[in-house]
């Protein structure tokens, strides 16, 4: 046996770290198993958007019908790859019952609560631990050039509303005199003022040091391999040898289903794939993160660079590249931005993201097993609500009252 501890975290990701730091805040012993490096998923390459603003599910009235519609698209921003794979069908098929009005309504009010917690958590969170992440709580603009797409907003404008989320509509030309960046034609723009963005590779750079600087351990290039549950806990055997522990966090993001299967779990997660490229910051870019609606492409300017972003794939967990998808990206930029890339192309990324079948996610315990707990299905908001889950986590493990209410994100609810 390769070592005992009190919790083992399976997956180093956002979620997997932070909840690892929460539960050694409660005096657990911790140790973090990760597949490749920590934080290499994910949680590297997106934009790093802080966004309440998100509290809205992708499972909404009418997404079925147009992501169907673009699956001839390639370049769409909800592409699903056209393919036999009965298991995404049955995944769709539960998305498409649950993209209702009722349904929506009743999960954006859950990711509202606990995007907001994690929202108000994270300024303190990043100044105890010392991130070094470029937190700024700038903000994030949805600019519109079609003024009816922007009308058809305003009905989740109200609800975001109805739940505390502060919402400012501005109208496009006023807008342009303090936004130099965007090219003519701008409707109007919808501005968030409690979001915030951060610079999320070191954002989870900052997270693995401060674990490790407390005593939690990380194993890396550590492969789950077989999961059982034993009278004490848990025992994993990994590509670098055994572990045991009392508790079993899995937060393997979009690799938590395969890993799942080892305890006979079903979790009903597909990896939803995103893109991003990062560059020098040009030299006139915009004031604050941006998100260009009609293309759904993110733009977020840090000092240290700028990142082009976003888009959603159904095509398995399929490595390749996809240069049609980036392209699309600096094409959709280009048609809102005087200088839509930076002068230095830095990365080129893409990554999967763990959407559940309702976009909600997974938290608490999982069915059947009294020492398994899941973390897992945040979709494109791991970073957004991290620090609200690992509390939320922590609570759960250590037998704490809950800082919001569990039940809409208790794995059960698939049982």
């Amino acid at each position: 046996m390769e070592g005992s501890d009190d919790v083992l975290i399976v997956g180093g990701g956002v979620v997997g770290l932070a909840s690892a730091l929460a539960l050694l805040e409660t005096g657990r012993r911790v140790r973090v198993l990760e597949a490749g490096t920590a934080g290499c998923g994910s949680s590297h390459g997106n934009c790093g958007t802080i966004t309440p603003s998100h509290a809205a599910p992708l499972a909404a009235p009418g997404a079925v019908a147009k992501a169907l519609g673009w699956m001839l698209t390639p370049d769409a921003p909800f592409y699903v790859k056209p393919r036999f794979d009965p298991a995404l069908w049955r995944w769709m098929l539960g998305f498409a019952a649950r993209s209702n009005p009722r349904d929506w309504k009743r999960a954006m009010a859950a990711r509202a609560a606990i995007l907001q917690a994690s929202r108000d958590a994270l300024p303190e969170w990043i100044a105890r631990y010392g991130l070094d992440c470029e937190f700024e709580p700038s903000g994030v603009d949805y600019v519109y050039r079609d003024a009816r797409e922007l009308e058809r907003f305003g009905a989740e404008i109200d609800a975001l509303r109805a739940l505390g989320i502060a919402a400012e509509v501005i109208d496009g030309p006023a807008y342009l005199r303090e936004e130099p960046a965007l090219r003519e034609g701008v409707a109007g723009v919808v501005r968030f003022p409690g979001d915030a963005r951060l610079r999320p590779d070191r954002y989870v750079a900052g997270l693995a040091r401060a674990l490790r600087a407390r005593g939690g351990a990380i194993v890396e290039q550590c492969a789950v391999e077989a999961i059982e549950a034993t009278g004490a806990g848990v025992e994993v055997r990994t590509a670098q040898g055994r572990f045991a522990a009392r508790d079993l966090v899995l937060a393997a993001g979009a690799w938590s289903p395969k890993v799942g299967r080892a305890l006979g779990l079903r979790i009903p997660v597909q990896p939803g794939k995103g893109y991003s490229i990062t560059y020098s910051r040009p030299a006139l870019a915009p004031k604050r993160p941006i998100v260009l609606k009609e293309r759904s492409v993110c733009v977020t300017v840090w000092d240290s660079g700028y990142r082009l972003g976003s888009t959603m794939e159904f095509s398995g967990y399929d490595a390749s590249l996809n240069r049609r998808r980036l392209d699309a990206l600096e094409r959709g930029a280009a048609e809102y931005l005087h200088e839509p890339v930076g002068p230095r192309k830095e990365e080129e990324w893409y990554g999967w993201r763990p959407l559940a079948i309702d976009d909600m996610p997974l938290i608490g315990r999982a069915p059947g097993h009294a020492h398994v707990w899941l973390a897992t299905g945040h979709g494109m908001l791991g970073v957004s609500m991290s620090a609200a889950t690992a509390r939320l986590v922590a609570e759960l493990v250590g037998g704490a009252a809950p800082h919001l209410d569990p039940a809409p994100f208790d794995p059960a609810r698939f049982a």
